[in-house]
């Protein structure tokens, strides 16, 4: 097992030896979406930033439980525990029961991942599924002191929480300007603390979605849910936690004071964080009417792009920026990933058709070495992306007849691209289903040979500008010719 894996870690804001609670066992926590709406693209960037770390820790040899919650319940409009639960809200608008909303959209959500090739994650729990732990949560925090209820309410004490345990640890916030940025209560609020935040809700009369529980009918609290569940199925204490970098302010630091007012325990050792979207240097969002859907940029149906982009095209050029970066999408830069992610796939293509050689004029060992480090510093898929580019030249050099590679290195090369890019970045090549054609080109590319030996140019070149114009690039070289989409 790799002991070289360095993680950034939000709670030290620097990079640590990621050292497992359970060696060689690795209990992995990240908040999933909301499912009331479509998947949004910052999502997304989160989830196949924790696929290629699930994949690239399993490739170390780690035993990963990777759990990823649906938010189900819970889930209110305003940021005080107020306004309309959005899931109840949704199934007004749309005529239908709150868990058929959770079900369309849950499984909107399974697709768009399936088209980005993620892997499941082992666990997938549900707020809905838990309102026991969470209630039983709930019911230790108020016995130790850190929870109180008021007519059906329960809340979480921070002020009190805060004289023991450093509530912005996360975020390193000053408690002082926190309680001074936040408005003062008004007569109508309960609360005792300005900071004080919501662990269940007394349900109105009207209440699509509402639960027996010691202090009445009514719901859980946003933040309740994962402590709740990473706790029944990591434990007290495990070793990352994941999610968007909107969630640290709030949310993380929110569910660490309820995991330690339970079991006085920081939950998780490494808390890690995706960084924002923006399109073209601003911030993605709705309201700024710059925001698209995973299937408007597959289809490029928005006015922001001039064509759609495949699901791989758009992975590629996610895993091009650091998971803590900023990703600014842009139509030049999703140009160039494409070329890009093309590419790499016409070499990984030819991988098959490269002759082997007595001699060796590259270090396969060293250049695996050099992806290793690259996914050991902070799991940098940019840098790995760049390491495999020389993997691409090596193809195309050998390819052309101006290198020579063994028999040994070559099986070293296919393994590390099928390791790198199919297993570790899971790419795959979209135009596979396009050798259904291979006969037929083949035949082309013969006859366009034919055309070449018999000093014919007129007709080869009729041949390459035609196929050129259906989408078919040739490419010759000292084998013979090869094609790929272009």
């Amino acid at each position: 097992m790799n002991t070289g894996l360095q993680l950034y870690n939000t709670l030290s804001r620097k990079k640590e030896l990621f050292q497992p609670i359970n060696a060689p066992h690795v209990g992995m926590y990240v908040c999933g979406p909301t499912v009331y709406s479509d998947v949004h693209l910052g999502n997304c960037r989160t989830f196949i930033s924790f696929d290629l770390i699930f994949r690239y820790l399993k490739y170390l040899g780690f035993k990963v439980r990777y759990v990823r919650n649906i938010t189900d319940a819970g889930h209110l409009e305003g940021d005080r525990d107020e306004g309309d639960d959005k899931f109840a809200k949704r199934a007004k608008l749309e005529q239908l029961e709150p868990m058929e909303i959770v079900q369309k959209y849950t499984l909107g959500f399974h697709d768009v991942l399936r088209m980005f090739n993620t892997l499941p994650p082992s666990i997938e729990p549900t707020a809905t599924g838990h309102i026991i732990e969470q209630i039983e949560m709930i019911k230790i925090i108020i016995d130790n002191g850190y929870g109180y209820e008021i007519d059906g309410n329960v809340y979480f004490d921070v002020e009190k929480y805060s004289k023991e345990y450093n509530y912005t640890v996360l975020t390193n916030r000053n408690l002082e300007d926190m309680l001074n940025n936040t408005r003062e209560l008004g007569g109508q609020d309960e609360k005792r603390g300005r900071l004080d935040f919501a662990l269940w809700i007394k349900a109105k009369p009207e209440t699509l979605m509402q639960w027996q529980s010691p202090w009445g009918m009514g719901f859980p609290g946003w933040h309740i849910e994962c402590s709740a569940m990473s706790a029944k199925y990591l434990g007290d204490e495990f070793d990352i936690h994941g999610g968007g970098m909107d969630l640290a302010a709030t949310h993380h630091t929110n569910e660490i004071a309820q995991s330690e007012a339970c079991s006085h325990k920081q939950p998780a050792r490494y808390w890690m964080h995706t960084n924002m979207l923006t399109v073209n240097g601003t911030r993605m969002s709705k309201s700024a009417g710059n925001g698209f859907l995973p299937l408007e940029l597959f289809t490029g149906d928005h006015p922001l792009l001039k064509k759609g982009y495949s699901p791989m095209t758009v992975k590629f050029f996610m895993l091009q920026a650091h998971y803590r970066s900023t990703l600014d999408f842009s139509n030049e830069a999703l140009d160039a990933s494409e070329k890009g992610f093309r590419r790499l796939m016409s070499a990984v293509n030819l991988l098959s058709k490269l002759t082997v050689s007595e001699t060796d004029d590259f270090d396969i060992d060293a250049l695996k070495e050099k992806c290793i480090a690259a996914m050991n510093d902070d799991f940098n898929s940019p840098i790995l992306i760049a390491e495999l580019f020389e993997a691409v030249r090596i193809i195309n050099t050998v390819y052309d007849g101006k290198g020579k590679i063994s028999a040994d290195s070559l099986t070293k090369l296919k393994a590390l691209i099928n390791d790198f890019v199919f297993d570790i970045l899971a790419l795959k090549d979209e135009d596979a289903g396009s050798n259904d054609l291979s006969g037929v080109l083949d035949m082309v590319i013969n006859l366009r040979t034919e055309a070449k030996a018999n000093k014919d140019y007129a007709t080869s070149d009729k041949i390459r500008i035609g196929l050129q114009e259906l989408g078919i690039q040739l490419k010759d070289g000292k084998e013979g010719t090869t094609w790929s989409k272009s």
